[in-house]
């Protein structure tokens, strides 16, 4: 990915200082998104990249994941599989639970996700990686379903908050842009 595209997107996420709480620097993404030739510039540049890997289907996270997802299963013309919160899913689903700063949430995926393919490959899609527990609780469903996660993909990296690094003990994990202290999603 150049850099030129690096420095457009990150000049066309719009900054909203105290959003949620105050000291948090939220990375609005739709200002990028609503940018057609940006949006498919992105796109363009993450098909390229996972182009020449012979991947089954693209993985996106709730619910920013299903925006990058979607749109870069279309460009290589493979499935997408939404990864959704609890009880969203209408079909038997795997459930995976995983800690958050105060409490638990839980992730599911539907059984028959990857259409019983074996060892699926797929690309795992969301917009910000903090912590890691929603991208590990991930990578776990996709391996239980009968999945194999060839890289983990962000828009967005908060270095100091480690999540990309502990996701690195399991999977390959591509970024495209830090972000730095007190900055967020």
């Amino acid at each position: 990915m150049s850099e030129k595209l690096k420095k457009d997107l990150n000049s066309a996420i719009r900054e909203i200082p105290d959003y949620p709480k105050s000291g948090i620097l939220f990375k609005d993404i739709t200002t990028l998104i609503n940018d057609g030739a940006l949006f498919a510039a992105l796109i363009e540049a993450l098909k390229e990249r996972y182009n020449r890997m012979q991947i089954d289907f693209i993985v996106g996270i709730e619910s920013r994941g299903f925006i990058f997802g979607a749109a870069l299963a279309y460009a290589l013309g493979v499935g997408f599989v939404p990864i959704r919160k609890k009880g969203k899913l209408p079909f038997s689903t795997a459930k995976e639970s995983y800690s958050l700063e105060y409490g638990f949430d839980t992730i599911e995926i539907h059984t028959d996700a990857f259409r019983e393919i074996p060892n699926a490959q797929v690309i795992l899609i969301d917009d910000l990686i903090a912590t890691g527990g929603t991208a590990q609780a991930a990578l776990k469903l996709i391996e239980r379903v009968g999945g194999r996660c060839v890289e983990a993909c962000f828009l967005l990296d908060i270095p100091q908050a480690g999540g990309a690094e502990r996701l690195r003990e399991f999977v390959g994990v591509f970024t495209i842009l830090d972000v730095g202290v007190g900055n967020g999603h």
